[in-house]
């Protein structure tokens, strides 16, 4: 007699997913916000739209990945740093608009459920939303035999923020005269690994646990570094002064993420070496060959987030964030673009 199948016998351990529920459960309700309405496990979540104080509330939504440096979380077998990357992503991106991130949502897929790893990587989102003051309010988990390889995974997240329309930071107001401040990153951040992952382990041929000179720990927990939130540097930031216009360096580099917030008939000028740019930058590009240019369109170079002030502004700016412990400088200004020149330059 045929034995009859089962959903497990074709790869999909409901059990596990059971298991994984009870994992993260803690972490996930101690993101709540007084606006989540329900539990977690409803087949859609509840968000209060009540927004106290603002009188023409707009959400402003993003999502994002990780990338390739899920690669290296792989190759390092370390899961716990992953989530708050992701999370990150998408906070930061709904931060340049002047919004506070509210709930976030993640997707996780992979081919085989391993609970605890997954609770890892659970935890760390759970972690991200709390840095961000925002709620997991859900999330999906897909298990898909036969379109991962063993072992390995993909993530996807979701961020919804609101801001007070009259509030929206969009970068039209911006014009020449105006100074360029840039918040320091913490490595490389969740861009450019790609690049990074060929320049390292192909061209230098170095293992994920080597730690070579003027590394404070090895490559594998330097490149997991994860990626800066500053949705509470910036939140408190806006208090104090006008924010014009910000950026968060992602893919792209400054090159191509400085031009997305400048009005027509401007353009960014970059001082080269008006901020300290972290040793693993260096390492990347001495021992991948790789031109300035071209780092400077890949990754972030000590920069993850810039903001565009007026100029007797920019010193409020530089003391307020260095009292919110944050390493900040004036990395340029802002000069009238002529026709056919580049939005972004260096000098």
């Amino acid at each position: 007699m045929t034995k009859q199948l089962t959903y497990r016998d074709a790869g999909v351990d409901i059990d596990e997913g059971a298991r994984l529920v009870g994992l993260i459960k803690p972490g996930v309700c101690a993101t709540a916000r007084p606006e989540v309405m329900g539990g977690l496990g409803g087949f859609g979540a509840h968000f209060s739209a009540r927004f106290k104080g603002l009188k023409d509330p707009v959400l402003v939504s993003s999502t994002d990945g990780v990338g390739t440096k899920l690669m290296v979380a792989f190759m390092a077998d370390r899961h716990d740093t992953v989530g708050i990357d992701l999370v990150a992503m998408s906070v930061n991106d709904v931060l340049v608009s002047g919004a506070e991130p509210l709930f976030f949502l993640d997707y996780f897929a992979t081919g085989r459920l391993d609970a605890a790893r997954a609770a890892d990587v659970v935890r760390g989102i759970a972690k991200g939303c709390k840095l961000a003051g925002c709620a997991l309010v859900g999330g999906e988990t897909a298990e898909m035999p036969g379109l991962y390889r063993d072992g390995e995974y993909d993530l996807a997240g979701f961020a919804v923020g609101v801001v007070d329309r009259k509030k929206i930071i969009d970068g039209r107001r911006i014009k020449p005269g105006d100074a360029l401040i840039g918040i320091a990153s913490n490595g490389l951040h969740s861009n450019g690994y790609s690049l990074a992952r060929k320049a390292v382990f192909e061209r230098m041929g170095h293992r994920i646990t080597d730690k070579p000179r003027g590394f404070k720990q090895d490559i594998g927990k330097t490149l997991l570094t994860p990626t800066r939130i500053y949705v509470k540097t910036i939140l408190a930031l806006k208090k104090k002064l006008d924010i014009l216009g910000l950026v968060h360096v992602t893919g792209g580099g400054f090159t191509d993420n400085v031009p997305r917030v400048l009005p027509k008939g401007v353009k960014a000028v970059i001082r080269r070496g008006a901020w300290p740019v972290p040793h693993v930058f260096r390492f990347i590009q001495d021992g991948g060959n790789i031109k300035e240019s071209e780092m400077l369109r890949t990754f972030n170079c000590g920069i993850g987030m810039v903001l565009a002030v007026r100029q007797k502004d920019a010193a409020t700016a530089i003391k307020t964030l260095r009292l919110l412990k944050e390493k900040a400088y004036v990395i340029g200004s802002i000069a009238k673009r002529k026709r056919n020149e580049d939005a972004c330059v260096y000098e």
